[in-house]
């Protein structure tokens, strides 16, 4: 005889949630529901983030650097790259890159988050030695660098397996990975979004490597587009599973799309609401990640804000000279200063904690800054 399984329910939900038991798949659609009241899931998931981080909200001071807009594989969802002979396509040298550390160091920034197009005339060396001047120049910065498709293509490029590329990469600074990249890994998704890249295994499969060398990792996922409730929820399962497996994931990111500039410019950008939803429902789908990033220039100022009500505990840096996003239509300032990240928080009811990549509390006394190894949230 078949078991009967109920619907999924609000309140079945919630008390699953009180108890800190996981949601399954057909739960988190329910949730994903515009028939289901946003502000009761934004609740619930305030309660799994009270439960982890009482009244703290984290922030760090960072900074982007693109070393080109050049990339291969010139996928229909980006306004950033192009190919090598667009007026608009440029490759930073040594010079300026150097600039970009020591603007960053200067600042007071622990992170340098580096991210660019695939390109398809550049060697892996040239990767590796981007990250090897910007340690050696400013070794206090840390270099959250390289997606893993930058990553999987440099594997590719070399012929040597994703590990062996970590090690060179590793010994010339590298602290961490982004979590750009991973889109929705529903392949029919990709098709149509991402054709040329590679597909979401092999996502996973370098974040599992990275992980398994002893590095920490970011994770996100790019909504708003072609996918549905059902492609959203199985990407979330699918890190889900992966955390599982390494407990490598430190924080997860929902990327609302910009379609501006993209060949999907005909789509009307989710709206607020929708952005809040899908904060809300990753937390509570996410219950083996610590962090859940409400990122401003995803968002926008205000939704990121809001968002620290619906699960997120951290709202991501000051994100100088970030491109990426801006070429796709964000609207949201080309950075935050510190004074105004921490008054948003204060602002938002929570207290405002510095971290760095690694989720160490930062201490400053003026314009220097320390680790606080002892602490880690």
């Amino acid at each position: 005889m078949s078991q009967h399984t109920s619907p999924p329910s609000l309140e079945t939900i919630r008390r699953k949630v009180e108890v800190a038991e996981r949601l399954s798949p057909a739960e988190g659609e329910f949730l994903l529901g515009r028939d289901v009241d946003l502000h009761a899931v934004g609740e619930l998931a305030d309660l799994d983030r009270r439960r982890r981080h009482a009244g703290v909200a984290f922030y760090n001071t960072n900074s982007h650097l693109n070393p080109t807009n050049v990339c291969l594989y010139r996928c229909p969802l980006c306004a950033y790259s192009c190919d090598s002979d667009d007026p608009r396509a440029y490759v930073m040298d040594r010079d300026e890159i150097l600039r970009r550390g020591g603007s960053a160091a200067e600042a007071g920034c622990t992170e340098l988050h580096i991210v660019g197009g695939i390109h398809p005339d550049k060697p892996f060396q040239w990767y590796v030695d981007i990250l090897r001047m910007l340690h050696e120049a400013y070794p206090r910065l840390h270099l959250k660098a390289w997606t893993a498709m930058e990553i999987a293509h440099f594997a590719t490029l070399t012929r040597q397996p994703i590990g062996s590329v970590l090690d060179d990469l590793i010994e010339a600074g590298l602290g961490s990975l982004p979590g750009g990249g991973a889109e929705i890994f529903d392949p029919e998704v990709r098709r149509q979004i991402c054709p040329k890249k590679p597909g979401g295994d092999t996502w996973l499969e370098v974040h599992r490597t990275v992980h398994g060398a002893g590095l920490h990792t970011n994770a996100t996922m790019l909504y708003g587009h072609v996918e549905t409730p059902a492609q959203r929820i199985d990407h979330l399962v699918r890190l889900r599973e992966l955390q599982d497996d390494t407990a490598g994931f430190q924080a997860f990111i929902p990327l609302a799309f910009h379609p501006d500039g993209t060949r999907f410019a005909h789509l009307k950008k989710v709206s607020a609401l929708e952005d809040l939803r899908v904060m809300a429902v990753s937390r509570l789908m996410l219950d083996n990640f610590d962090h859940v990033k409400a990122y401003w220039i995803s968002l926008g100022v205000e939704t990121a804000q809001i968002a620290l009500a619906y699960g997120a505990d951290d709202i991501d840096g000051t994100v100088r000279h970030e491109r990426i996003h801006h070429e796709a239509g964000s609207t949201a300032p080309e950075m935050l200063t510190v004074e105004a990240l921490r008054g948003l928080i204060i602002e938002a009811g929570r207290e405002p904690v510095e971290r760095d990549t690694l989720y160490r509390r930062v201490h400053r006394d003026g314009t220097d800054w320390k680790i606080d190894d002892s602490v880690v949230s």
